[in-house]
């Protein structure tokens, strides 16, 4: 008679799938939700003989602390319980540009645009793991990039590994998540935790319910906020996707920021998002966080037509260096800074005929 090992609810020690409660061919005694169809052929942490789990990043079945990592999340894989239903802006500006997080005075003068995205690590340090002191002083996200109250600001809650796995961990601490309701964003794109191929299927799992945990954090916060989706299998899709259409959220976002390869959008963003554009309700609007090549806007165009949103800083980086964004690709230009970025926002926002995007439930 076999006999399960570890926690009743934690990913099963040494990758033994058969006693894991989260696999799909799992023994009845130890079974809880058919979630996982295995373990993941590319992982690089198999037999791994650390004795000093605390000070590995990676979560798997066989850490000694996986029944604290188990609480962290909830005591669960699955996403039953979460919900992110807070209502959005409406209309969205189709493209937003993602400033640096100091004033957009001088740039707004120029464009007059409607919305501004900041990274995470503009507003949360990761040297010290606290807010920036500019973003503790009683005022409105508007009035600290200097932007018109009409103005819609958005927080783009993703940056590296790091910073996002602090933010994790002192966001109860530190009140983070009411701290960051207090500036009054109009928009949340809640973190995401990466999903990477030579991980355990383990740290999948845990991380895909992560980022929803904290979006759902952000939600019940009062902050309009949209959930980010990762995946690594088919069937990561396909819960997500289940996920989406039992609780409608009004958006869903992808951080496609780090895939700069052509292979990696190939072979993973690009197959996910045909999938996503076919199965998700046909009303849910799609953010995509670091699109800025022409050839790929417009093949998310083709996928999501009217609903899609992009966000991305390269015209602001561009324009930082006397550059902008043409039909052509990049062309030095030695323009004012507010001019260059100006110019590649409009030829941005010109590859998105729709303009704005109506949101589901929006306000």
């Amino acid at each position: 008679m076999n006999t399960f090992l570890g926690m009743p609810n934690a990913p099963a020690a040494r990758c033994d799938c058969r006693r894991c409660p989260w696999y799909v061919d799992a023994e009845p005694a130890v079974a809880i939700a058919p979630l996982c169809s295995g373990c993941n052929s590319d992982c690089a942490y198999c037999g791994c003989a650390r004795s000093d789990c605390r000070a590995c990043p990676i979560r798997c079945g066989s850490r000694t602390d996986i029944d604290a990592w188990m609480r962290d999340v909830g005591g669960t894989l699955e996403f039953d319980d979460l919900t992110v239903t807070t209502r959005l802006p409406t209309p969205l500006p189709a493209f937003i540009p993602q400033v640096d997080g100091s004033s957009v005075a001088e740039l707004d003068e120029v464009v007059r645009w409607p919305a501004y995205a900041v990274g995470l690590r503009r507003v949360f340090s990761p040297r010290t793991h606290e807010l920036y002191p500019r973003w503790c002083d009683d005022r409105s996200a508007a009035e600290i990039l200097e932007v018109p109250d009409t103005t819609l600001t958005v927080l783009s809650g993703y940056g590296e590994d790091p910073l996002v796995e602090a933010f994790w961990t002192a966001r109860h601490r530190d009140d983070l998540i009411a701290r960051i309701a207090a500036l009054r964003f109009g928009l949340v794109l809640a973190p995401n935790y990466s999903i990477y191929g030579n991980w355990p299927r383990a740290e999948h799992l845990i991380n895909m319910r992560r980022s929803l945990i904290i979006a759902a954090e952000f939600a019940a916060a009062g902050i309009p906020t949209v959930p980010n989706l990762y995946w690594y299998r088919l069937e990561d899709l396909r819960r997500q996707a289940d996920w989406v259409a039992e609780t409608e959220p009004a958006a869903v976002a992808v951080n496609v920021q780090t895939v700069r390869e052509n292979n990696n959008w190939q072979t993973w963003s690009l197959p996910g998002l045909s999938w996503l554009a076919e199965n998700l309700p046909p009303d849910v609007v799609v953010i995509l966080t670091g699109l800025s090549r022409r050839d790929r806007i417009e093949t998310a165009l083709d996928l999501f037509g009217d609903r899609l949103v992009v966000i991305s800083q390269n015209p602001a980086q561009y324009a930082l260096h006397g550059a902008v964004m043409t039909a052509d690709g990049r062309q030095d230009v030695h323009a004012r800074i507010p001019d260059a970025f100006a110019r590649s926002v409009r030829f941005m926002a010109s590859l998105l005929p729709h303009g704005t995007v109506t949101t589901r439930g929006g306000t």
